[in-house]
């Protein structure tokens, strides 16, 4: 085989590398740092104008908390809340209230309550850029989990322009 011949071949065989290892590679959208503590504000600020002393916990697409917050008077558990609902709302990629709703109707979905870390109240939302899921927020303190979700509500529609 000539040189040429060669150097084509190797060519060839580098550029397919380089596709395949292409094709397997996948890029995705990211929490940034900015937008968690928007989110982490706007939901303790959301619920302290309804009187309600929370924590707001805003974690990645992976879980990890990226920012958190505690209004004044909170109580020490609604850090643990908010965090396991951001967690199980990012994990699950679902609002934690139809989680909740799903496994007290089906019997084959009342063992998430199992899972490590997850916790089914309401109060935990995905974050979205169309339909890609890049993290969650999750917010404890409120009387009652649609009174959290209310306040993760309020958060997303604040920053929805950034979204998109």
């Amino acid at each position: 085989m000539n040189t040429a011949l060669k150097l084509a071949a190797v060519t060839l065989l580098c550029s397919a590398a380089t596709l395949s290892l292409a094709e397997s590679a996948r890029s995705e959208k990211n929490m940034t740092l900015a937008l968690a503590n928007q989110l982490a504000t706007a939901a303790v600020s959301a619920c302290q104008a309804n009187g309600y002393a929370v924590a707001a916990t805003v974690v990645d697409r992976a879980g990890g908390i990226r920012a958190m917050q505690r209004a004044d008077n909170a109580g020490p558990h609604t850090i643990a809340a908010s965090e396991r609902k951001a967690y199980t709302s990012a994990s699950a990629k679902n609002a934690t209230t139809a989680m909740m709703e799903g496994a007290q109707k089906n019997p084959g979905a009342a063992n998430l309550v199992n899972i490590p870390g997850f916790l089914l109240l309401g109060g935990g939302m995905p974050v979205k850029v169309g339909n890609e899921v890049i993290g969650a927020v999750g917010v404890g303190g409120a009387p009652g989990g649609h009174l959290d979700d209310q306040c993760v509500a309020a958060a997303l529609e604040s920053v929805k322009d950034q979204l998109k």
